[in-house]
This record gives structure tokens, C-alpha cells and sequence, in this order.
């Protein structure tokens, strides 16, 4: 039994041929273990017991007054580390664990997947090592403490613009040098196959808890649900369960940054062409000569040129609309859910939540959206630390 590669013409591997075994050995061990009852059972333990699923789904009043539709936030943000990146780390860290693996490494942005990492990391007794550019380090230290708390080594990245593109090229080096014994982590549904496909089996947790919940609640599906897209694997984890319901209406919401013409650019998906990263062929920032241009985004995890290749092909096939949000409209969610719901949202997060709101004002007040809240705020306090000053 082999995976699909591919999602239409996206997704492959474009790999150093130094790497080419290493993927088939963690293809093979995810195909052996996927559907094996011991992993599954000590996996979904882990996911009660230890990450604390299943997560609510929070109706939230007072935000739904001021929107003039029914809004529903899938809290992510209360799971066990903070945010979803959780079910991946604990998913693939277990796989690591079934497959004798003694290191574990990982890249990081926001600082979210390496610290579910190197929870996971201590969990399993497992040496961890996570590669961070050095601006990310700058804006994000409260993860990088918890990091280092759990006995993770956070390895700084200066090279490039010093974020998540580059944390990840450093990774794949380090992968390259110690394939034998190291077990690379992903935390996006990006990335050479089979990664795409490994992310979204343990991200898909969220759509289907969120369907079973909004029929619980409602008794019906939703019109929207709606996810902010970096590499993608919150918003593939949520739209997953409702790609078969054409009714229901799949939103992505990118980072415009600023919103102005600057030498750094944001959604990928909006104003990228087809090319390859990190191994994968998909929409990606790139100049007419095919190299990566130099992104920005206030939220560190959404500050990426690439994005995950289904999202690429459901953009194609037009089953998700993708929109983008600035880095003020970002902001003012921030504020907004904080001061209406006493709920923080990381900044990522905060995308969907302003494209919601926007959205919310044309329509009336029976439509039914879910936001999946991926993250919480607290990483984000000493960014927006002017907001309450």
C-alpha cells in the first residue's frame, strides 16, 4: 500500500535523493501504525488525557450581537500547550516513539509547534532540538522559555529573513546529516510527501469533533467555517470533515501584512504562482526568476511563502475561497475578541476572526459560522503590549 503523492498537481517530493529514504521509512511506518488498534488507543488516551480533547465549541454571545449573525469559536486555544499544533506533535512524536527514533527535531515560527514539541519530546523521554529563526526568538520568547523548560535545545537561525522558511531549510539540513537516528518533526501540512498527509490525519480531529458539535448544538451544519492559512494545517484540520458538504462554505484567511507595496509580501495564495519549497510544488512568493521572496506577517506562524499543496488544489477546484487579512485588521480582532468574549486570540487566529466579522455584516442573523480559534493570545502579550498602555 502506497499514499497518494499528489493533490491534483500539487504536493510530490523534490527532495535531495539523501532524504528520498528516509520519507519511504516514515511513509511505511505511518501506513503500519495509522491503523493499528495499540497506537490508536495510546494515542487517543494522549489526546484526552494529556491534550485534554475534545475541545469545546464555544457560542460566542456577545461577539454574535455585535456581528448580527451566529458566530461559534472552536477552542483549540484551551487545548494542552495552547494551541493545535498539540495533535500533530503528539501524533507524529508517538510514531517517532513506535519507530525507535532517539532524537526528535523540528522547525518553528510562532513558537506554538515547537513547544508542543518539546512537550512531546519530554513526554516521551526523547532528546528534542528545534530550529527557530532569530526574529521569531525576538517576538515570540514566552515559547521559547517553555521550550527550554521542557529540556528542549532551541537551535537560533540567522540566515535569510531569519523566520519559519528559514528555520525550516536549516531543519531538512540537520535531517540530512542524521536520517539514521533522527526523526524530523514536521508542523504544517507543507513539505515533501508524505508530510502533508501525515499532519492532516492528526489535525483532522478538529472537523470532526466541530461537525458532531454544531449538530449537537444546532442541528444543522454551518454556512461558514472559517480558519487563518500559513502552511495550513489548523484550516485542513477543520475544512477536512466538510469538503463532502457543498452547502457549507470553506474560508481561508491569509496575512496581507501590512497591506502596503513593500519589499515583503503576504498571501500566498492570492498573489503567488506554482512553484516548489521545501519539497513540495504549490502556490508560493516567488520573483520572475523563481526565487522565494521575502514575506512578513505581525503573526509569526502565518509568515511563510509557501503554503501546504491542498490548499493549492482546493483553491484550484474552488471548494475553498481564500481572502486575507491586514496586519491592523489583525490587531483590532485581537483586541475586539479580547475585550467582548474575555478570550485572547493568538494573532493568527485573529485573521479569521476580523475576515468573519467583515464577512458577518452581510448576512443575516440565522447563518451559522464556526471559527477555529487555533491559538491563544498569551505568546503574543509583549507584541501587543501597546494596546493596553
Amino acid at each position: 500500500m502506497k499514499l497518494n503523492t499528489k493533490f491534483g498537481k500539487f504536493g510530490g517530493l523534490f527532495v535531495p535523493e539523501t532524504l528520498v529514504a528516509a520519507l519511504e521509512e516514515l511513509e511505511s511506518a505511518f501506513i503500519k501504525y495509522k491503523d493499528d488498534k495499540k497506537f490508536n488507543d495510546e494515542l487517543n488516551d494522549l489526546l484526552k488525557n494529556y491534550a485534554g480533547r475534545p475541545t469545546p465549541l464555544y457560542f460566542a454571545k456577545r461577539l454574535s450581537k455585535i456581528a448580527g449573525c451566529k458566530i461559534y469559536l472552536k477552542r483549540e486555544d484551551l487545548l494542552h500547550g495552547g494551541a493545535h499544533k498539540t495533535n500533530n506533535a503528539l501524533g507524529q512524536g508517538l510514531l517517532a516513539k513506535y519507530m525507535g527514533k532517539k532524537r526528535i527535531i523540528a522547525e518553528t515560527g510562532a513558537g506554538q509547534h515547537g513547544a508542543a514539541v518539546a512537550m512531546i519530546g519530554a513526554l516521551f523521554g526523547i532528546k528534542t532540538e528545534v530550529f527557530m529563526g532569530s526574529e521569531d526568538i525576538r517576538r515570540q520568547r514566552a515559547n521559547v522559555l517553555r521550550m527550554k523548560l521542557c529540556g528542549t535545545k532551541v537551535i537560533s537561525v540567522e540566515s535569510g529573513s531569519r523566520t519559519l522558511k528559514d528555520a525550516i531549510n536549516e531543519a531538512l539540513r540537520d535531517w540530512i546529516a542524521n536520517v539514521q537516528d533522527t526523526f524530523y518533526l514536521f508542523g504544517t501540512v507543507a513539505g515533501p510527501h508524505p508530510y502533508p498527509t501525515i499532519v492532516k490525519h492528526f489535525q483532522k480531529v478538529i472537523g470532526e469533533e466541530s461537525k458532531k458539535q454544531i449538530l449537537d448544538t444546532e442541528k444543522r451544519l454551518p454556512d461558514y467555517v472559517i480558519a487563518c492559512v500559513g502552511g495550513g494545517s489548523n484550516a485542513i484540520g477543520i475544512f477536512n470533515e466538510f469538503l463532502e458538504d457543498k452547502n457549507v462554505k470553506l474560508i481561508g484567511v491569509e496575512p496581507a501584512g501590512h497591506g502596503l507595496n513593500t519589499n515583503k509580501h503576504g498571501a500566498t495564495l492570492n498573489k503567488g504562482s506554482i512553484g516548489v519549497l521545501h519539497g513540495s510544488m504549490s502556490y508560493v512568493l516567488q520573483d520572475s526568476d523563481g526565487q522565494i521572496l521575502e514575506t512578513h506577517s505581525v503573526s509569526a506562524g502565518l509568515d511563510y511563502p509557501g503554503v501546504g499543496p491542498e490548499h493549492s488544489f482546493l483553491k484550484d477546484v474552488k471548494r475553498v475561497k481564500y481572502e486575507s487579512i491586514t496586519d491592523k485588521e489583525a490587531i483590532n480582532a485581537f483586541k475586539l475578541l479580547s475585550e467582548v468574549e474575555g478570550i485572547m486570540p493568538a494573532l493568527e487566529s485573529s485573521h479569521a476572526i476580523a475576515y468573519a466579522m467583515k464577512l458577518a455584516k452581510t448576512l443575516d442573523k440565522n447563518k451559522v459560522i464556526i471559527i477555529n480559534l487555533s491559538g491563544r493570545g498569551d505568546k503574543d502579550l509583549e507584541q501587543m503590549e501597546f494596546l493596553v498602555k
